[in-house]
């Protein structure tokens, strides 16, 4: 139960938002370095594609004796988050590509989407410490 596909998501969610927030500040904090080239995450795009089915049709299908049987499918590849260059930045004099009022605007989206990730991970316990528990009684 712990080890839902649905956790599995959150966490690397999760994951990617963390990371996205390391590769902000670090942006940030180079903002006046010559030559600096800022870094983004990309996540969503492979997790949607992931849950579309695009990533990963390698999976089988799980044997079963009796139509009764509850199928499942193995999930096979997993969309994780990775650091890229940011392509579509502007170069400053400097050679920097860190825009500061883009780079605070992301930073604030993400802090939203970390909060509201954190709060579907403590619901999803919430309802798992419930049915132990012995729900409404």
């Amino acid at each position: 139960m712990l080890d839902s596909y649905h956790l599995q998501v959150l966490e690397r969610s999760m994951d990617a938002a963390s990371m996205r927030h390391r590769a902000i500040t670090n942006n940030l904090a180079n903002i006046n370095t010559p030559y600096f080239k800022s870094q983004q995450v990309i996540f969503e795009e492979y997790l949607q594609d992931e849950l579309n089915g695009v990533i990963g049709k390698q999976n089988l299908e799980a044997y079963r004796t009796s139509e009764r049987h509850i199928p499942f499918k193995n999930s096979g590849g997993f969309a994780m988050p990775q650091f890229v260059s940011n392509p579509s930045a502007y170069v400053q004099n400097n050679g920097n590509n860190v825009d500061m009022d883009a780079e605070s605007a992301e930073l604030a989206k993400n802090q939203i989407w970390y909060n509201g990730l954190t709060q579907l991970t403590a619901g999803s316990f919430q309802k798992l410490r419930s049915v132990i528990e012995g729900g409404g009684k």
